[in-house]
């Protein structure tokens, strides 16, 4: 013991060690998520020699408190113990709880296991991580051995050449296992082990644990050989990836089991880039049809997510006679999320085949998805329309596109004009100013006026996206005359939702414009003859003195109009105007008063 440390400092070290014993969960979590802090009151000899001794030794049964020890020693812990020389001593602990049931807490001690074999010297490997490897991969419980796949990759370039050739021999009975846990743990790690390896053992051990596992008989295994496969390819030649993954890539995309199949068509980009231009073109093409063609929709859906990336590694005439006719039979595919997958891809063809395929080709089946009854389609393709832009121009997509956009806007069912007004904004974005006040701004002031109040609130709600897309400047000239007009018409919804409109865009204005141009349109409507309008004004207040109550002109304004009109209001016959009135007072003058 250190003669220094007085018994002041050593009973809170104490009563933490003995947290680590308590039967309350709640405690022994606590003390693991401070054990750094006990190791730092211990000082590092101390540390290494009675903490991590107690760490290892105590088996706790809750996995949350083992999931927080592993996480743990995974945060630089070695600082705490004496810095990287004595990593090594936290490799105990940690393979103890690569052994536990938890999967969770196997994951994580196998992370931090991770961690601590990148600060180890070559040496400390060979003594100390490669003999806890060995144990955990000839552990008699499955757990331990579907822990050690993660731990090869680590340190597989730090050791000699006679230890890599173990490394290789022990990685291969991983995945010969028997159990199908340990099978898919190394199915897994194979892809991380593999980038390791030089091409020479690639192709003579590589390639036959990969194999191996290509084939097993548990799907669950299969595909998760679909990353290795294209790990390995990213490896190899592409005369190489032909003779020796042809056969592999074939069975993996036709594979009996859908999940084999999702996973394929899921990394198909990237599978494609590994293996060259030219078996893509004599191979790949095919599959991928298949694949586009398949009988379950997450198969398609995962497909159609390739559709650009996959279409570059191809001539534009043989997108155009081979990916285009499946593309347009998607568009009529009865899974929803199918549609949505390749509304959000297809528009990325459109550069790729250029202005007159383009509008031959793909136009008419971007109009049919912009008409689609679900949602999501619908919201893909016009979140992508910038792309068609580029390609065609903003003439002839306002000229083919625009007049589906209006019509959706004027749909009978409120909630499909509902959702054209959410993309509103995204639209004007992609569309540029200019082309929004020429085409789409009298169609969003329309809105204001419409006879469902949903869609007056989304509207509202709309031209404060676009204040905010376009600026306040804009807002003045474009949003805020027509807004003060409906303030004096005769129909009373209209006068409401002037008011409405008001305390919803007022946040995304300035002071300026709210004093010149809006204040007195909403005065005047605290006299309405509707009590309605006249408690949302006060509210309306509420939202201009809370916003701007601050500046020196909004507390002027305040002052002198805004608690003025209030006071009168909380005087009104009507008790909801009263109750509003009253609260927006309140939160008007401690606004300008605090």
């Amino acid at each position: 013991m250190d003669p220094g440390l007085g018994v002041d400092e050593i009973t809170p070290i104490a009563l933490l060690m003995d947290e680590l014993r308590s039967e309350d969960v709640q405690l022994r979590l606590n003390a693991i998520r401070r054990v750094s802090t006990i190791a730092l009151a211990l000082g590092p000899d101390r540390a290494r020699e009675e903490l991590i001794p107690f760490l290892q030794d105590s088996v706790d049964d809750e996995d949350e408190v083992l999931l927080a020890l592993a996480d743990e020693l995974g945060k630089s812990f070695e600082e705490y113990i004496g810095g990287k020389e004595y990593a090594y001593v936290l490799l105990g602990p940690l393979e103890n709880l690569s052994a536990v049931e938890e999967t969770l807490v196997r994951d994580k001690a196998a992370e931090s296991i991770s961690k601590i074999a990148a600060i180890l010297n070559p040496q400390q490997i060979e003594q100390h991580y490669i003999p806890l490897l060995n144990r955990l991969s000839h552990g008699e419980w499955f757990t331990s051995r579907t822990s050690s796949a993660a731990l090869y990759a680590p340190v597989y370039s730090k050791v000699s050449a006679a230890t890599q050739e173990e490394l290789r021999k022990g990685f291969a009975a991983l995945g010969s296992d028997d159990t199908p846990m340990v099978r898919r743990a190394a199915a897994k790690w194979l892809g991380a082990f593999a980038k390791n390896l030089s091409k020479q053992h690639i192709l003579s051990d590589g390639l036959n644990i990969y194999r191996r596992l290509q084939a097993d008989d548990q799907d669950s295994v299969r595909l998760l050989t679909v990353e290795d496969l294209v790990v390995i390819a990213q490896q190899l030649s592409p005369a190489e990836v032909k003779e020796q993954l042809l056969k592999q890539i074939r069975q993996s995309v036709s594979d009996k089991a859908w999940r084999v199949r999702y996973m394929a068509a899921s990394h198909f980009n990237a599978l494609s880039e590994a293996v060259g231009v030219d078996l893509v073109r004599e191979e790949l093409v095919n599959h991928y049809v298949q694949l586009l063609k398949d009988n379950e929709a997450e198969v398609r859906t995962a497909a159609a997510g390739q559709i650009p990336g996959f279409s570059k590694l191809l001539e534009p005439e043989v997108v155009i006679a081979r990916i285009v006719p499946f593309v347009r039979d998607l568009c009529q595919d009865g899974s929803q999320h199918v549609r949505a997958a390749l509304a959000n891809q297809i528009t990325g063809l459109a550069p790729l085949l250029g202005h007159a395929p383009t509008i031959d080709h793909l136009l008419q089946l971007f109009l049919h998805l912009l008409k689609d009854e679900f949602p999501d389609v619908r919201l893909n393709i016009i979140s992508k329309l910038e792309q068609v832009n580029e390609v065609i121009g903003i003439q002839l997509l306002a000229d083919n596109l625009l007049p589906a956009i209006v019509e959706l806007a004027e749909d009978k069912s409120w909630r499909v004009r509902q959702a054209i007004i959410e993309y509103i904004p995204l639209l004007a974005t992609q569309l540029g100013k200019d082309f929004f006040d020429e085409q789409l701004s009298s169609l969003c002031m329309s809105w204001l006026g419409d006879t469902v109040y949903s869609i007056r609130e989304a509207a509202t709600i709309n031209l404060k996206k676009l204040t905010e897309v376009f600026g306040v400047e804009w807002a003045r000239t474009q949003i805020v005359p027509k807004v003060v007009t409906m303030g004096s018409h005769p129909n009373y919804l209209y006068r409401m939702t002037t008011v409405q409109a008001i305390g919803t865009i007022a946040a995304s204005l300035n002071i300026d414009i709210v004093c010149d141009e809006i204040i007195d349109a909403l005065l005047r409507l605290a006299n309405d003859p509707i009590p309605n309008i006249r408690f949302n004004v006060a509210r309306s207040l509420e939202v201009v003195a809370t916003t701007y109550g601050n500046t020196r002109g909004g507390k002027e304004l305040a002052q002198q109009k805004i608690v003025p009109v209030l006071e009168e209001l909380m005087a009104d016959q009507d008790a909801d105007v009263r109750y509003f009135a009253s609260l927006a007072s309140q939160r008007t003058l401690a606004t300008i008063q605090g």
